[in-house]
C-alpha cells in the first residue's frame, strides 16, 4: 500500500459500506464510525489494513451490533468500512505522529465516505455522528476540518458522540466553531468521555495518556464531579463470558467525572471480571466498554437531542 499518496476508497460501491438505507424511515440519520477492530498478526504486514480485510469486516460488524445499535432508535444508521491503522503501532506514538498516521488513510477514507453520504444519501436531514476509539479519533478530523469548510453541514449536526478518545481544551480552542455539551439536550455539540477504574494510576491509561479530556457524565449529563449511582443508569449492554451474547444489565455501572484526569470513574464494576473480557487491556481500563456501560443512557440521550433539534 502506498501510504504517501493512498488511493481513497470508492464509496460509490455498496460493498464498502457496513450499513446503508435505500429507503430511510426516520427524519434523522446517524453516521457511525467503528473502533479499532483489526490488528497486525505479522509485523511484516502493512500498518494499514485493506478495505476488504476479512477480519476487519467481521470486527466492524460485531462492533456495530453492540455499539451502533445504541443509536438506531434515534436515526437511520449509515456506516462505512474504512482502512484502519494498527493500534499497536499508533498508540505509542506522540500526538503529532499519531495524527499524521490517522490522516493518511483512516481519516481520508472516513472523510470521503462522509462526503459521499451527504451527497447521495442524506438528502438534507439532520444527523448524529457516533464513534468509538479509532473511530472517534478519525471523527475529530471531520469536526475540525470538514465542518470548517462546510458550515451548512455543521448546522445540521445534532450531536457528535466522540467516545473513547480525549477531546481536549486545546482541541476546542483551536476549533472555535465547535461546542462541547453542557447538558442533556443542547445540540450541535460534542459529547465525550473515557472510562476507567478508580484504581488506575493517573497517567497510565494508554488510551488517554496524559491528555486531559473534556468530559460529560453519560448518566446525569453534568460536567462537574457529581456522582451518578448505578441505580440511575438506564442500563448497560454487556457480554457474557464468551463475549458472544449481550444482554441488558441494570444497576451495573455508576459514573463520576475526575476533572484532574479528564475521565469517567466507574467504581461499581468488578475490575477482574471486566479484565477477563477486555481483550488484553490493562486492569481497570474500561475502554472497550465505554459505550456498553452507558448504552441505554446514550440511546435515550440521542433520542432526546434529536427531539430537541426538531423542536419537540
Amino acid at each position: 500500500m502506498n501510504i504517501e499518496n493512498p488511493v481513497i476508497t470508492d464509496y460509490a460501491k455498496p460493498a464498502h459500506w457496513l450499513s446503508l438505507h435505500a429507503h430511510p424511515s426516520k427524519p434523522v440519520d446517524v453516521f457511525y464510525i467503528y473502533p479499532t477492530v483489526w490488528a497486525k498478526v505479522d509485523p511484516a504486514e502493512p500498518d494499514y489494513c485493506p478495505i476488504d480485510h476479512p477480519g476487519m469486516l467481521r470486527g466492524a460488524a460485531s462492533a456495530f451490533s453492540h455499539q451502533a445499535t445504541a443509536f438506531e432508535t434515534a436515526g437511520n444508521v449509515y456506516a462505512p468500512f474504512y482502512r484502519q491503522a494498527d493500534g499497536a503501532c499508533t498508540l505509542p506514538l506522540t500526538e503529532d505522529q499519531r495524527w499524521e498516521v490517522l490522516r493518511k488513510v483512516p481519516a481520508a477514507d472516513v472523510t470521503a465516505a462522509f462526503d459521499y453520504y451527504l451527497r447521495h444519501y442524506n438528502n438534507g436531514r439532520p444527523y448524529i455522528i457516533a464513534g468509538h476509539s479509532q473511530g472517534s479519533s478519525v471523527m475529530m478530523f471531520l469536526l475540525s476540518e470538514y465542518m470548517t469548510s462546510h458550515p451548512d453541514v455543521y448546522a445540521r449536526m445534532i450531536a457528535a458522540y466522540v467516545i473513547g478518545y480525549p477531546v481536549t481544551a486545546d482541541f476546542m480552542a483551536a476549533n472555535k466553531h465547535l461546542k462541547f455539551a453542557e447538558g442533556p439536550d443542547d445540540t450541535g455539540v460534542i459529547i465525550s468521555y473515557n472510562t476507567q477504574s478508580p484504581e488506575v494510576v493517573p497517567g497510565t491509561n494508554i488510551v488517554v495518556a496524559n491528555n486531559v479530556g473534556l468530559v460529560i457524565n453519560p448518566v446525569n449529563w453534568k460536567r462537574d464531579a457529581t456522582p451518578a449511582p448505578a441505580s440511575e443508569n438506564l442500563g448497560s449492554y454487556m457480554p457474557d463470558s464468551t463475549i458472544t451474547h449481550y444482554d441488558k444489565k441494570l444497576n451495573f455501572a455508576d459514573a463520576r467525572i475526575d476533572p484532574a484526569q479528564g475521565v469517567i470513574i466507574c467504581s461499581s464494576v468488578n475490575d477482574s471480571d471486566i479484565y477477563a473480557i477486555s481483550n488484553g487491556l490493562d486492569l481497570g481500563i474500561y475502554h472497550i466498554y465505554d459505550i456498553n456501560f452507558y448504552y441505554y443512557n446514550l440511546r435515550d440521550n440521542a433520542e432526546r437531542r434529536a427531539g430537541k433539534f426538531h423542536g419537540n
